[in-house]
């Protein structure tokens, strides 16, 4: 940069990492497929449709937990929306009516644009089937809101009762935290219901066809462990890692353990191999029994179904097969296995409700929820990649909550030449991260000609 011949602009932005990370997105053309697919019939004033969802994605990146921020989050940084390659921010009460004038066919548009964004830009789908297996949790979480909502109907929704909302259903790949696919359904509906519609639609978001499933492993808690759920996808190839339906089944297969082993980490945990035969399923599986002590003195039972092998899940939980001949130490590996969707899909969920709000914003109608939601999606497998392509140690271990709150809101100035091109980000050199950001965000921006440096705001 020519500082004597080239006119620069100097604009403050609170978020001037996130303003890289969206320099970044339009690099890689990102959102162009929503763009080129999502049709939506309504006249462009002063922004297109595709521009005001645009506007509401760029929003919920910089933490928006409702949409009615998008005022005071981005149409008040006009830094933040240079970055992204905007020149204005539509009002939020016009993104509103976008979002309410969505049909069910913009639904589908978006997840065929949804399935074609992550095909180009995720790790899940370029996962490599042979050298490890790819795993899949699938799981379920209630999103409460207004009783007079599309398909808001009583349902499970965690410490409210009597409370109307949807379900979200989700598939996640774990080893990588991205979400494949998100799907909305009415407030009762529950995994038992939803499972084999969403592992269909992430069957064709993967392309998995029956090699890539044979080396899938879809991992569920009780809600997908019934009979004919289980056989559904054992019958598909997969290999199944989850928990039995029945509260009742599981208290008598218990009576079959003959060796109870208790876990070293949770000494009120005990486990044990089913003795008990059964040709119910319609390939081999594996089943242990699980007990809990509670407070009041009196078990509580559930029982792990498992496709896999010993040397698979010893692998899975990184131990040595040396340990194949330990009996407790193969028992707790299995157990282990299914503990660690805490940390896969139900952790997701949770970050996604802390650090993106996904649970705050209720459309009352159905296809505008779906709408945001997707954006939500998006948003999510962004800053999951966002923390990838910085590669920075001191955000290995950030959730969504810590990237929107403290890495996307290092604040500082941008720079832009006479046509508007941003040219240089200067960090504020006060903010904690920023000084360990520098040369990763310099490196991610290198092929766009931006420099990252740091300064005083």
């Amino acid at each position: 940069m020519n500082e004597s011949t080239t006119p620069v602009i100097k604009q403050f932005t609170g978020c001037a990492t996130l303003a890289a990370i969206g320099i970044k997105l339009r690099e890689l053309k990102v959102f162009q497929p929503i763009k080129q697919s999502v049709q939506i019939a309504q006249k462009t004033i002063k922004d297109s449709p595709a521009d005001k969802l645009y506007d509401a994605f760029i929003s919920l990146l910089a933490g928006a937990h409702g949409l009615v921020e998008i005022n005071m989050r981005l149409r008040a940084d006009g830094a933040l929306q240079r970055a992204f390659g905007r020149s204005r921010c539509a009002e939020q009460s016009v993104v509103q009516d976008t979002l309410n004038a969505c049909t069910p066919e913009n639904v589908e548009q978006m997840e065929q644009a949804m399935e074609s964004i992550y095909r180009q830009h995720s790790q899940g789908y370029q996962h490599d089937y042979q050298a490890r297996f790819q795993v899949l949790d699938v799981d379920m979480s209630g999103l409460p809101c207004g009783p007079k909502a599309a398909f808001a109907t009583k349902g499970y929704f965690a410490k409210q009762r009597n409370r109307r909302g949807r379900q979200l259903g989700r598939v996640l790949a774990s080893h990588y935290g991205e979400i494949v696919v998100d799907r909305l359904f009415d407030g009762k509906t529950q995994l038992t219901r939803a499972l084999q519609p969403l592992l269909l639609a992430a069957e064709a978001t993967l392309h998995l066809d029956a090699d890539k499933r044979r080396r899938t492993i879809v991992r569920v808690d009780a809600g997908g462990g019934s009979l004919g759920d289980v056989n559904w996808l054992l019958a598909r190839d997969y290999q199944v890692h989850c928990k039995d339906y029945s509260g009742q089944q599981a208290k008598r297969l218990a009576r079959s353990v003959h060796d109870w082993y208790i876990d070293p980490q949770l000494p009120e945990r005990q486990f044990g191999w089913v003795s008990e035969a059964t040709e119910a399923y319609v390939r081999p599986v594996k089943r242990l029994a699980v007990r809990c002590r509670q407070q009041d003195g009196q078990w509580a039972y559930g029982v792990l179904i498992s496709a896999l092998s010993a040397q698979h899940v010893l692998t899975l939980t990184g131990q040595s097969l040396s340990l194949l001949d330990d009996p407790a130490a193969v028992l707790l590996a299995y157990v282990r296995f299914y503990d660690q969707r805490g940390g896969g899909v139900e952790t997701s969920f949770k970050g996604d409700k802390q650090g993106l709000g996904i649970g705050k914003r209720s459309k009352k109608r159905f296809a505008a929820q779906q709408m945001v939601m997707l954006l939500g999606s998006l948003a999510h497998n962004v800053i999951i990649w966002a923390r990838r392509w910085l590669a920075s140690p001191a955000l290995q271990h950030y959730g969504m909550l810590r990237m929107v709150r403290d890495v996307f809101h290092i604040s500082g100035f941008l720079l832009t030449d006479a046509l508007g091109q941003v040219v240089q980000i200067v960090l504020n050199q006060a903010a904690p991260l920023a000084p360990a950001l520098v040369d990763p965000l310099g490196a991610l921006l290198a092929r766009t000609h931006v420099a990252v440096t740091l300064g005083q705001t």
